[in-house]
């Protein structure tokens, strides 16, 4: 999701790494807000009805611990394929809030405008429910792959449709590409690996650190302070299995927990948003286009190389 993006803004909005603002970590700490966000609810990478619920059940009982709010965002066709509407209830029950991710996680470069609508109304009817036993309605839309508009005229008549219902985009501005150590980690589990999943969970979680630092220094450079983040996660099982090591992460760099509408209250998040594009880059980058600011996406690590390289199940 990420490296298609990043080198395309690299190639146009770049500068050396000799010019790049230095900022404290101890100041940026003792101000950093990070708001929590799941994607694909009930659960991805698996077909498993309890298995989704094994996963939500972990990372619920460590939110609550931790009292970290979260945003989880919903595809209403694996709310029915995985029996998962006391999943969305459970969320609602803990305080939590819960988006519209469309009801078949629909990539919007490959749909009209009109069917792309189309997605998001049928994509309301499990969590919008579960919600209405709270007394809340629907407020955040997440887009799939974050493709918000590959052209103008279908960026613009999205973004007026979802203004009369009632949305608001939700950002993301950090991410550790975990969809894809996930996918690996599945793999692993098939071949009887231990020893990879044990040092991919190590590299995974190093590498998220490492992605959180990058990306809030990005947002420093782009704004020249220190900026409310949302991170974006999968409900998947090896977030399920490693939340609370995620969450630690946060607090060891001296992070508070926040709503996705506190951290969004960021006069950041008021940017204006024209960014078209293809891809789906986290916002710090579509920001820094915005308010060019020039950038060096290449500045940022990748995921160990193995991780993607690692063999499919067959034996």
């Amino acid at each position: 999701m990420k490296s298609p993006e990043r080198c395309l803004l690299a190639s146009r909005i770049l500068v050396l790494a000799a010019f790049l603002p230095t900022f404290s970590l101890c100041s940026r700490a003792q101000s950093a807000m990070v708001a929590l966000t799941f994607d694909d609810l009930p659960a991805v990478g698996t077909l498993d009805p309890a298995e989704a619920q094994s996963y939500n059940r972990a990372i619920l009982a460590s939110l609550a611990k931790h009292h970290a709010p979260a945003t989880g965002f919903v595809v209403e066709d694996r709310v029915v394929k995985l029996r998962g509407r006391e999943i969305l209830d459970q969320w609602v029950r803990q305080g939590l809030d819960l988006g519209n991710h469309t009801f078949s996680h629909a990539d919007l470069d490959t749909l009209t405008p009109e069917q792309f609508e189309q997605e998001v109304i049928k994509g309301e009817s499990s969590f919008s429910a579960a919600l209405a036993t709270a007394g809340k309605a629907p407020k955040y839309l997440r887009f799939p792959f974050n493709h918000a508009g590959d052209t103008a005229a279908k960026h613009d008549a999205v973004a007026e449709f979802l203004s009369r219902r009632g949305y608001k985009v939700a950002a993301c501005t950090i991410d550790n590409e975990d969809y894809l150590f996930n996918e690996a980690y599945l793999k692993m589990r098939v071949r009887n690996d231990p020893e990879s999943a044990a040092k991919l969970r190590a590299e995974y979680l190093a590498y998220t650190a490492t992605e959180i630092d990058y990306y809030s220094h990005l947002q420093e450079q782009v704004f020249g302070r220190a900026v409310a983040h949302v991170m974006l996660v999968h409900l998947n099982r090896l977030n399920a299995e490693l939340i609370e090591q995620l969450l630690e992460i946060f607090e060891n760099k001296r992070y508070t927990f926040v709503t996705l509408d506190a951290a969004q209250s960021d006069s950041a998040y008021s940017t204006p948003d024209t960014f078209v594009s293809s891809y789906g880059p986290m916002w710090g980058y579509r920001w820094a286009k915005e308010r060019k600011v020039a950038v060096n996406g290449n500045l940022e690590s990748e995921p160990p190389a193995w991780i993607s390289q690692y063999p499919s199940d067959e034996k």
